[in-house]
């Protein structure tokens, strides 16, 4: 069976269109007639060689589509579903049982390995029959078709635009996860979000969703700002405006936020997470600089009782938070819609270009 995909053939340089051969199921994986996939910070660092991969490689992790076909073993969605792919996760270890499969003890090989446990890949080139990695994150999404697995396909209402559904599971996800499963965050209670892309501008819809109040919003783009301010912030702050940010948030905030959200993952920004907190208060952290990475952090601010927590996916089970998401999205709580534009296939790699220039919020590919 043959795809049309956005195949990595070298670090930091243009995707190529090509056809692909895609692999047979296994008995546990799915096969989607890919519609739309949203363009994440994640598939950056990997276009960029802050995640190593093994190449040529097919990124993409925020697929959404119709089944097309299913393995032997999978009942939980059938041919014509329209679905959302999210992360991969094993659906059997300690954690996965527990119900926090963004902790999967096989995270990694799942998603960042490039072929599947047993070593094979997904995708061949068509040409001369080379392996091309996929399996991204279990999906590798960038493509007109894609193999997944069962746990990591989620069943979505067929009366939504499927193809702009994709995002939900990852970035936006992250985004709204962190407020809803980590943060935990209520009506009354104030948060301060640091970054406003895609996973920032989830948390603030997600804020407000809830009834936080204060909600203050962190980013050096204006139009961002602005945007904020729409989908829910009740204060906006540009830091190079600002020679004493934390003195300025805490003068409408005083003793301080319960909460506060990272999603830059430099140590300044994480510090003032910390600093603008209340006590007790809880600091989430989403942003990734690289897998090397040292902040410091004074330990008076853990010491008051603050909390500050890594978060990976929102700590979110994808089967349960992304149909919650879209039932916020009817119910007019969660456009989540409104941050995203969308690009022809063939255009991906100017999809690309305006998701890192910043001028689009949530870039999404589409196939007609």
């Amino acid at each position: 069976m043959k795809a049309t995909a956005a195949v990595l053939r070298e670090i930091d340089q243009p995707l190529s269109i090509e056809e692909v051969e895609l692999d047979e199921l296994q008995d546990d994986e799915v096969l989607v007639e890919i519609k739309g996939a949203g363009i994440c910070h994640t598939d950056m660092t990997a276009i960029d060689g802050t995640v190593p991969l093994p190449l040529p490689t097919v990124l993409g992790h925020e697929g959404s589509g119709v089944v097309a076909a299913v393995g032997a073993a999978v009942t939980s969605v059938a041919p014509g579903d329209h679905v959302v792919l999210s992360f991969g996760h094993c659906g059997e270890c300690r954690i996965c049982s527990a119900g926090r499969p963004a902790y999967c003890e096989l995270f990694a090989p799942l998603n960042y390995f490039g072929t599947r446990l047993d070593g094979s890949v997904t995708l061949h080139g068509h040409d001369h029959g080379e392996d091309v990695h996929g399996n991204w994150f279990q999906q590798s999404s960038f493509a007109s078709r894609a193999i997944a697995k069962a746990t990591n396909t989620v069943k979505v209402p067929d009366d939504v635009p499927i193809e702009l559904l994709g995002p939900l599971g990852c970035g936006i996800q992250t985004g709204a996860g962190t407020v809803l499963n980590v943060l935990r965050a209520r009506e009354g209670e104030g948060i301060a979000i640091f970054g406003l892309g895609g996973v920032g501008l989830a948390a603030v819809m997600a804020a407000k969703a809830v009834g936080c109040a204060p909600i203050v919003a962190v980013d050096t783009n204006p139009e961002r700002l602005a945007l904020a301010t729409e989908l829910g912030a009740t204060d906006v702050f540009d830091p190079a405006r600002h020679r004493d940010l934390v003195w300025d948030v805490m003068q409408i905030a005083a003793p301080g936020l319960d909460h506060a959200f990272d999603t830059v993952g430099t140590g300044p920004v994480v510090r003032q997470c910390l600093e603008v907190l209340r006590s007790p208060g809880h600091a989430a952290t989403v942003g990734f600089q690289g897998l090397e990475n040292e902040i410091t952090i004074d330990q008076g601010h853990l010491m008051l009782g603050r909390t500050l927590s890594g978060v990976i996916e929102g700590d979110s089970d994808p089967q349960q938070l992304i149909p919650e998401l879209i039932a916020m999205h009817r119910a007019g709580r969660f456009p989540f819609d409104r941050l995203i534009e969308t690009f022809p296939f063939e255009r991906i790699n100017d999809a690309l270009a305006a998701s890192t220039a910043g001028r689009v919020v949530k870039p999404v590919v589409v196939f007609a």
